[in-house]
């Protein structure tokens, strides 16, 4: 499949480093859930036993990542990069902020919906920003970031991205054309006061969509393809008290409750006029 489509999109499986799934399970009545050093193994020895030649790690940091501090995140990229490079493997890894959820939608179908439309370059600026960026460092890492092919940017505006990921999906046995899962129920989350949005708290969000369906609490949980969220404003926005500021999705009414209480001090808004533009990409860490 990538030979003929040149990209894929895989899972891991029981001929790609068992002893890591073993290891996995373990680590939760174990306490080493945060362990740095498992942490880099376990996703290092799957990227080296594919046989990657290069790889571009993204490495979140803030509240809705797995490491919220940037001392825990920079170690970890560290760790990984050195794992990489000591494997014969090309590795560099970027820290990228996830303390506001990256793009506008949080769910399974919803971010689908967006990864085409950043594919025709109209994503969110925020997510445009982050996939060109470690499009950018991959293409580098190949070789081919002067190539006349080596742009990502024109690579969307040309089209060759879209048919690729197009390309992609019928490689795999499925329908680039398909219509994707749409939740049976919605309901909109109101701004708290008018002003500037300062804050949208990534966690929160991310909590108030796995209650909404999409995600798991357990291994043998279903996971809903249309629940979701989609953020109608992002930080830097200005907002008006009572405003539509959040689209929740679900297939069952019920689930709205536990995802509003979830969403409780998610959104900040003050008058002190718009925040400073941060960019959510921090920093490149490469090898020491």
């Amino acid at each position: 499949m990538l030979a003929k489509a040149g990209c894929v999109i895989c899972a891991a499986g029981s001929g790609l480093a068992p002893a890591d799934r073993r290891l996995y399970a373990l680590r939760d009545v174990t306490g080493t859930v945060e362990s740095i050093p498992l942490i880099a193994s376990s996703i290092m020895s799957k990227k080296i036993a594919e046989g990657t030649g290069a790889l571009v790690l993204d490495v979140k940091v803030g509240t809705g990542a797995f490491m919220t501090s940037y001392e825990k995140a920079r170690e970890l990229a560290e760790t990984m990069v050195a794992l990489g490079e000591e494997h014969g493997v090309r590795t560099r890894a970027l820290l990228t902020r996830m303390d506001v959820p990256l793009g506008r939608a949080v769910g399974n179908a919803v971010e689908v919906t967006e990864s085409v439309q950043a594919l025709r370059g109209d994503g969110p600026a925020d997510l445009m920003e982050v996939t060109l960026a470690l499009a950018r460092q991959m293409l580098a890492l190949a070789g081919l970031a002067g190539d006349k092919t080596g742009d990502p940017a024109a690579a969307i505006a040309d089209g060759r991205a879209l048919a690729a990921y197009r390309a992609m999906v019928r490689a795999q046995g499925g329908d680039p054309d398909a219509p994707l899962s749409q939740a049976a129920h919605t309901q909109v989350v109101p701004a708290p006061a008018s002003g500037w949005l300062t804050g949208l708290d990534a966690l929160k969000v991310g909590i108030a969509a796995w209650r909404l369906g999409a995600g798991r609490a357990r291994k043998e949980d279903d996971v809903s393809a249309s629940a979701g969220i989609i953020c109608l404003a992002k930080p830097g926005e200005a907002v008006q008290a009572g405003q539509p500021l959040l689209e929740l999705r679900a297939d069952e009414p019920e689930r709205f409750g536990p995802a509003l209480a979830a969403l409780e001090g998610a959104a900040v808004v003050s008058d002190q006029g718009p925040p400073a533009p941060v960019s959510p990409v921090i920093e490149e860490v490469g090898p020491a």
